[in-house]
């Protein structure tokens, strides 16, 4: 890889789309009344269209392109313990199977496994490390859900967690890591929960996954790391407007505050409006805004060093569209590309009134911050219906 070169990075391997979760109708076994013959969820299309979108559209010439080495065991256990990587090591040594029900996995899955993380650490450490100012990767299997000693939600190694604490060994200090993947980001939650050096948000469907009460307001630290976790619960059925909101008024004032010395974007494309895993309506200028107003804040905070991590997102449908709006942002540029989902998520948003509700909902999140002209909280919402791509300019108003 050329040190020079001011290209973001992408950085994929494409043995990572061959990892396998096995037969599977949507995320459960076939069994009793499934029929056999079904697809597992987390499918390698969604992120292979979009690699090849990339190819025909052009926008790959304006990345330099790395398929990193897989992660070592030193750099796993940097966040895993050495009981779980022997688990995992050897039932894929094996046949495969599952150390938690919701992540099975076929064998040979440990070594991809290890390779998708790998593709996370070089794009964060690259950036940390001055090599370049800005870096995406495509992580697979996923890594949000992961434990230090237990996988879970198709994840198997906490990708972006290793990834920060090989950075902060090479002598990074704060880190904030934004998660705006439909499901809690609880495994990223877990790895730093006591750590007040890295600042975790997510901004995810309430109740989604894992279901129940993860992900809640009142999660925000234990110890040293209290006030370092922000959760962003929005209700089932939230769009464009909802998402940028609070996107405007909680995650950029946090992140101001920390000030950090980079920042990490889990980017799960799975709050589209046709994902089959959840029950939201936000679309490509939805990530393209939150894209643009991150790498704003990147600027402003912290040299603009950002890298960006793909992991969720299961409509094959849908999120390569979403994925090459953000990596056009990413890189500053615009292809031919047209979302033809576009205009039917815009036609399918939710109403006004239930936009009102949900800020006013919003408003009692204890970090929301009023932001723009004399304090109004609102504006955010009215400058974003009339201009989506304007979104980033209302979202980074001074706090």
């Amino acid at each position: 890889m050329s040190t020079n070169d001011e290209r973001p990075g992408f950085y994929f391997h494409e043995k990572t789309l061959w990892f396998s979760a096995g037969e599977a109708v949507l995320v459960l076994p076939p069994d009793g009344w499934l029929q056999p013959g079904g697809s597992h969820a987390d499918s390698p299309e969604p992120k292979r269209r979009l690699r090849s979108l990339m190819e025909v559209s052009g926008l790959a010439a304006h990345f330099d392109i790395v398929a990193a080495p897989a992660a070592a065991e030193d750099d796993l256990r940097l966040v895993h313990s050495a009981g779980y990587l022997s688990r995992f090591k050897a039932l894929s040594d094996a046949a495969g199977g599952a150390v938690h029900p919701t992540a099975p996995f076929a064998a040979g899955s440990y070594e991809i496994a290890a390779l998708s993380a790998g593709q996370a650490m070089a794009a964060v450490f690259d950036v940390a490390t001055g090599r370049r100012r800005r870096a995406y990767a495509v992580s697979r299997p996923s890594g949000h859900h992961c434990l230090p000693d237990m996988p879970m939600g198709f994840c198997h190694f906490a990708n972006v967690a290793i990834a920060v604490r090989r950075a902060q060994r090479a002598g990074l200090a704060k880190v904030v890591v934004l998660d705006w993947d439909v499901h809690h980001g609880n495994g990223t939650q877990a790895c730093f929960y006591d750590d007040g050096s890295v600042l975790t948000l997510s901004l995810h469907q309430e109740g989604c996954f894992p279901p129940g009460a993860s992900g809640a307001m009142g999660e925000t630290g234990r110890g040293a790391g209290v006030g370092a976790n922000v959760n962003i619960p929005l209700w089932p059925g939230s769009g464009h407007e909802v998402y940028l909101h609070a996107f405007d008024h909680i995650a950029v004032p946090a992140i101001r505050a920390f000030a950090p010395d980079m920042i990490v974007v889990v980017n799960g494309l799975d709050a589209n409006g046709v994902d089959p895993l959840a029950r939201m309506l936000a679309h490509s200028e939805t990530f393209r805004a939150m894209t643009r107003g991150i790498g704003l804040l990147a600027d402003e905070l912290c040299g603009g060093r950002l890298a960006i991590i793909q992991e969720g997102g299961y409509a094959e449908s849908a999120v390569p569209f979403c994925g090459h709006a953000v990596l056009e942002e990413l890189a500053g540029v615009s292809t031919a590309v047209e979302d033809p989902f576009l205009e039917l998520m815009r036609e399918q948003q939710p109403s006004t009134a239930f936009n009102a509700a949900h800020v006013a909902h919003l408003q009692q999140h204890p970090r929301y911050r009023p932001v723009g002209p004399a304090g109004s909280s609102s504006h955010g919402l009215e400058a974003v219906a009339a201009k989506p791509n304007a979104a980033a300019q209302t979202m980074l108003a001074p706090a």
